[in-house]
């Protein structure tokens, strides 16, 4: 009998592997430490929110809803977005509903990067941004934040731009270092874009996660910006409901054209009996808008915490996210610091490294506050050891 073989293929991502995030909640779990390394609550959403989904459900809510998403949903995105930012997206031209807001941004890499386009992301940049970009067939031009405080360095975004550069993505509150852009920064970015082509992939997940009575500063607030902008947004960030992968992307109705062609063939549509319940939800802005003042507790309280030990805690404007430096703790790099974080003081976290494509280490880890107080309470524990 002959061996069947599998036919040999090149790899469109040769050089992904296993996720840093993947890695770390292994060894959490065989070492039973406190998981603060993946980004995901620990605690339920409103149950409101689930009564909703089931009351969809029964109501017949269950087959194909249209491609760009239920209409309902569509409107009170768009009435969200004009009340918050003042920006008039119209529901059935320029929203549309998504599985979430990582195929979002590869939807729009794909609807608009062709082969060779350049594609600029800042680093440290959220995971899923190059691999996007190279299944596109577009080239990423790597620039970074500044080192310390995460802040644009607009003449070097400025020297990155090209003839060939056909989008920028940026993250705002970002993903790792908990910084917010300012409105000043926004501006600057409007006038560095003003006298280009260049598309805006604008990732706002985070966007009712900004503390201090700062606000957010979204890309559809600013004509220069909207104009050529898809911002991104998610279900699951602001109603604690990760796993149901349900997103948002508001753009002009020329770019969102283009979006939907894509979209209706990579995922045609989403969820129909969760569509309809966030779109009663949403009738109520008190969740979102009483979002900033939940996570900031979580956020002091945790920093509190963190004040007894030898980390540097860095800025938390926003996200949900705490970073710290280790230099006064330990000698080891980022990466093999929250292993041995992992096995010996049973708390997880993650290494910044992992979000630059040359592993760039700059002794800083980064702690996910989006926990039970108590769990926050017992990973403290743990870490006043330090």
């Amino acid at each position: 009998m002959t061996t069947a073989l599998t036919p040999p293929l090149s790899s469109r991502l040769p050089n992904v592997g296993t996720t840093i995030f993947t890695v770390m909640s292994a060894l959490a779990t065989e070492y039973k430490a406190v998981n603060l390394g993946q980004g995901f609550p620990d605690f339920a959403c409103d149950p409101a929110l689930v009564d909703a989904v089931t009351a969809a459900m029964q109501a017949g809510h269950n087959q194909y809803p249209p491609m760009a998403g239920v209409p309902a949903l569509r409107q009170a995105v768009s009435a969200k977005i004009a009340s918050l930012h003042g920006k008039a997206y119209h529901p059935d031209t320029e929203i549309t509903i998504t599985a979430g807001a990582t195929q979002a941004i590869l939807t729009a890499l794909l609807a608009v990067v062709h082969p060779g386009d350049e594609v600029i992301v800042l680093e440290p940049c959220y995971d899923s941004y190059v691999p996007n970009i190279e299944l596109a067939g577009g080239v990423v031009v790597r620039v970074p934040l500044t080192p310390g405080t995460f802040q644009p360095d607009f003449a070097k975004i400025g020297a990155a731009i090209t003839p060939k550069t056909r989008a920028l993505l940026i993250n705002s509150p970002h993903n790792p270092s908990a910084t917010v852009w300012s409105r000043a920064d926004m501006l600057a970015l409007q006038d560095l874009l003003a006298p280009t082509n260049v598309l805006l992939i604008s990732d706002e997940v985070y966007e009712h996660m900004v503390f201090d009575g700062q606000a957010h500063e979204s890309a559809s607030r600013f004509p220069g910006l909207a104009a050529r902008a898809f911002v991104v947004s998610s279900f699951g960030k602001t109603f604690h409901v990760t796993g149901w992968k349900v997103g948002t992307v508001a753009a002009p109705a020329a770019l969102m054209a283009e979006f939907r062609k894509v979209h209706q063939f990579n995922v045609f549509t989403v969820n129909t009996p969760v569509q309809h319940a966030l779109a009663a939800y949403l009738a109520h802005p008190a969740p979102y808008l009483e979002l900033p003042a939940f996570y900031q507790h979580k956020r002091d309280l945790f920093r509190a915490g963190l004040a007894g030990t030898r980390f540097k805690l860095l800025p938390s404007q926003g996200s949900y996210f705490q970073c710290v430096d280790i230099s006064d703790v330990s000698d080891l790099n980022e990466a093999d610091f929250c292993q041995w974080l992992t096995r010996e003081v049973g708390v997880a976290a993650i290494p910044l490294s992992a979000f630059y494509g040359n592993g760039f280490d700059q002794r800083v880890v980064r702690f996910c506050f989006a926990k039970q107080d108590s769990t926050l309470q017992s990973a403290l524990e743990r870490l006043k050891t330090l």
